[in-house]
């Protein structure tokens, strides 16, 4: 009888781990697509759903390597503890390349993007409903 309980307890341990691997990987993980010139960004504002994003930032002819900077508004961008991480681009950006970041959850609210590698403006605003 343990034995049958053992094995029991052990199928359903293995089907409930499987179930929350589908759950975690049917996860719908969508793009945002900016681009950055010599001083700016050329997206000023952009409005998404609320989910889970990869930033994508390209180099046009900036003429040195840029980032990508993602901070919840009203938030000091000159810290980095308020800086979301998984948004920055994995790899600096050289000039007529593009770079990812990681997956980013965004919930709903406003944010503020910059680059202060090109340096951009402070108040391009990234608006999730």
């Amino acid at each position: 009888m343990k034995k049958v309980i053992a094995v029991v307890t052990l199928v359903f341990g293995v089907v409930f781990s499987m179930n929350a691997q589908d759950k975690m990987m049917k996860e719908i993980v969508s793009t945002i697509s900016l681009e950055q010139t010599p001083g700016e960004f050329t997206q000023k504002q952009i409005t998404v759903s609320e989910g889970t994003y990869i930033f994508e930032i390209a180099n046009n002819s900036v003429g040195h390597e840029v980032g990508f900077v993602l901070v919840p508004k009203g938030k000091d961008i000159s810290k980095p503890e308020n800086h979301i991480e998984t948004a920055y681009v994995t790899e600096v950006v050289a000039t007529g390349k593009k770079q990812t970041s990681k997956p980013t959850k965004l919930a709903k609210g406003e944010y503020v993007y910059f680059c202060p590698m090109n340096p951009t403006a402070t108040d391009n605003t990234l608006i999730v409903n």
